[in-house]
């Protein structure tokens, strides 16, 4: 027994030796490379919508902008263009200049409240997403110190 696990002992630190030799960032790029079937894994795990955010922005910033992202996509999936465009313009404003893309996001939720859903779940959902991006918002115009949120 003491003599099987001195043996898997030694085969772990041989193995974590070849590793460092060859280096971690090599081996990390030949699993990378290695792929997966493609028709198992779209059976497997179905796609989803990426959000995708930009590093090194505030952590408040980035839940602004996956708010505004599922809140456009979702309105985007329902048949809102116009709505879902305008959302998305203003997350792209925060990018170059961020007071002005929550202002640009404040004055869009005000008009979303126009939007019209037939289904009570999906007018729950899109309240919900709504609501969220709003929580979002307000919370980044008090860290930054800009003028007030209006809750009109």
């Amino acid at each position: 027994m003491l003599d099987a696990l001195v043996g898997a002992v030694v085969i772990l630190l041989v193995a974590v030796g070849i590793l460092v030799i060859v280096g971690p960032a090599n081996v990390l790029r030949g699993l990378r490379s290695i792929r997966r079937p493609q028709g198992l894994q779209a059976l497997v795990e179905p796609s989803r919508p990426r959000e995708v955010v930009q590093p090194g922005l505030n952590p408040k910033t980035q839940r602004v902008m996956v708010a505004a992202a599922r809140l456009a996509n979702w309105l985007r999936a329902h048949g809102h263009e116009e709505a879902a465009r305008d959302i998305r313009n203003a997350a792209a404003r925060m990018a170059a200049n961020e007071p002005a893309g929550l202002y640009a996001l404040q004055t869009t939720i005000r008009r979303i409240r126009v939007v019209n859903v037939t289904d009570s779940a999906s007018q729950e959902r899109v309240k919900a997403l709504v609501a969220e991006l709003r929580t979002a918002v307000q919370d980044r115009f008090e860290q930054l110190e800009l003028l007030p949120f209006r809750r009109n």
